[in-house]
C-alpha cells in the first residue's frame, strides 16, 4: 500500500502525540526519542492550492480532512469535543468555490485543522462573511503579519 507522508516539525512532541491520537482516533505506530508516526489508513489526502502574495515564500495555510456527509462532520465535532478539543463550528459557509459544514480545532502549535464536507459548487474563491475559512494575513501592531485564528480551509 502507498500513502501520501505530511511531516510536520513541532515544538513539543508530547502535546503533538497527545492532539493527533484525538485528532485521527488512533495512537502512533511509532514513537522514538524526538520522533513519532502516524500509520493512517483513512482518509486519503487531497492537496489544495490557494494563491498567495507574490514574492512569498509557500507556507503551510491549514490541514484538513474532508469527509462525505454533514453527519461525519457532526460526529467529528462530537469525537473532537468529547476528547477535549475546543471546536468551532461552521455549517453551510462558502469559501473556496465550495459550500461546506466544517469544524475546526487546533494543535498545540495553532496549525488550524478542519473536518468538512462540500456539500455544493460556489461560484467564489472568498469567504461568506462571519466565516474563518481562508483567513488572510493581518498587520499586528509591530507591522509584522500574523495568521488570523483559523488560517484557512477547503
Amino acid at each position: 500500500m502507498s500513502r501520501v507522508q505530511l511531516a510536520l516539525r513541532v515544538p513539543d512532541l508530547a502535546a503533538s502525540v497527545a492532539f493527533y491520537s484525538k485528532l485521527f482516533g488512533t495512537e502512533p505506530a511509532k514513537l522514538r526519542d524526538g520522533y513519532a508516526n502516524f500509520a493512517i489508513a483513512e482518509p486519503p489526502l487531497k492537496l489544495v492550492l490557494i494563491e498567495g502574495a507574490a514574492g512569498e515564500a509557500t507556507r503551510m495555510d491549514h490541514l484538513g480532512v474532508e469527509v462525505e456527509t454533514t453527519e461525519a462532520v457532526h460526529a467529528a465535532t462530537a469525537r473532537l469535543g468529547e476528547a477535549g478539543l475546543v471546536t468551532d463550528v461552521e455549517d453551510d459557509t462558502t469559501c473556496c468555490y465550495a459550500v461546506q459544514d466544517k469544524v475546526w480545532v487546533h494543535g498545540p502549535g495553532q496549525e488550524p485543522w478542519e473536518v468538512y464536507v462540500v456539500k455544493a459548487d460556489a461560484d467564489s474563491l472568498a469567504k461568506q462573511q462571519g466565516s474563518t475559512c481562508c483567513a488572510g494575513p493581518v498587520e499586528a501592531g509591530t507591522g509584522a503579519k500574523e495568521p488570523v485564528a483559523a488560517g484557512g480551509c477547503c
